[in-house]
C-alpha cells in the first residue's frame, strides 16, 4: 500500500471516531425526531414511491433509523430486504427478503439479520438505503472501512446500470466539508438526512431526487 493511501486511511479512521461520537451524542428524543423527519422526507420521494424491491439496514451504534420506512414499504406491498453476511465471503453482502413478524438474529458484528426468507441478488434491487459514518455534499460516503457495500456493488462502477440506486441515510450532523475518495469507492446517487436531500451534481441539497 502506498504512503498516500496509508495517510488517507489513517485520516479516515480518525474521522470515523469523531463522527461516530457525534451521532452517539444524540439523545433518544433527538434520534426519534431525526428518524421521523427522515421518514417524512423519503416516503414522499418518487424513488421510494415507485420502487418495488428495496433494501434497508437496521440502525445500530447511533445510526439514523429507517425502521419507519421499512414498515411503510412492507405495508404498501413492496418487497423488502435486509443485508446478511455471506458465510463464504468476508467482503460481500447478500440480501434476504424480510416480511413483517419474521424473526431476526444477530450476525457478524452484532447486526440483526433475517435467517429465513428468499435471497435477492444485489443487481435485482431497485434501491438500497445504505448506512454511513460520514458524507459530504457531493455524496461521497465514509463507511466503516470494511468495504462490504463497495465490494457488493462494484459492478455499478463497471457498467452503465442505473439500478440499484444507492442512497445513503444519515444524521445531518455527520456531514463534513470534503471526503477523499478511494479507487474502490462506489458513488451514491443521493443522501437523505433528517434535514435535506443531497445529490452529487449540486453543492446545495435539492428538494427532490431526480
Amino acid at each position: 500500500m502506498s504512503s498516500s493511501i496509508t495517510t488517507i486511511q489513517a485520516r479516515k479512521q480518525q474521522l470515523r471516531r469523531e463522527l461516530r461520537r457525534r451521532r452517539r451524542a444524540l439523545t433518544p428524543r433527538q434520534q426519534q425526531q431525526a428518524a421521523l423527519a427522515l421518514y417524512r422526507r423519503v416516503v414522499t420521494s418518487n424513488l421510494f414511491r415507485f420502487s418495488r424491491r428495496l433494501a434497508f439496514t437496521l440502525a445500530r451504534d447511533g445510526e439514523i433509523s429507517s425502521e419507519r420506512l421499512l414498515h411503510e414499504a412492507v405495508r404498501r406491498g413492496k418487497r423488502c430486504y435486509l443485508p446478511v453476511m455471506r458465510q463464504s465471503s468476508n467482503t460481500h453482502l447478500s440480501f434476504r427478503e424480510w416480511r413483517r413478524g419474521a424473526r431476526l438474529r444477530k450476525g457478524r458484528f452484532g447486526i440483526l439479520e433475517p435467517h429465513l426468507g428468499r435471497l435477492g441478488a444485489p443487481y435485482a434491487l431497485d434501491v438500497v438505503f445504505m448506512p454511513l459514518v460520514g458524507f459530504d455534499a457531493r455524496c461521497n460516503r465514509l463507511g466503516m472501512g470494511r468495504a462490504y457495500y463497495d465490494n457488493t456493488f462494484a459492478f455499478l462502477r463497471r457498467t452503465q446500470r442505473a439500478r440499484p440506486a444507492l442512497v445513503g441515510l444519515a444524521h445531518d450532523c455527520q456531514r463534513v466539508d470534503q471526503l477523499a475518495l478511494a479507487p474502490w469507492d462506489v458513488p451514491l446517487c443521493a443522501i437523505a438526512t433528517d434535514r435535506a436531500w443531497y445529490h452529487p451534481a449540486a453543492t446545495d441539497a435539492p428538494e427532490k431526487l431526480p
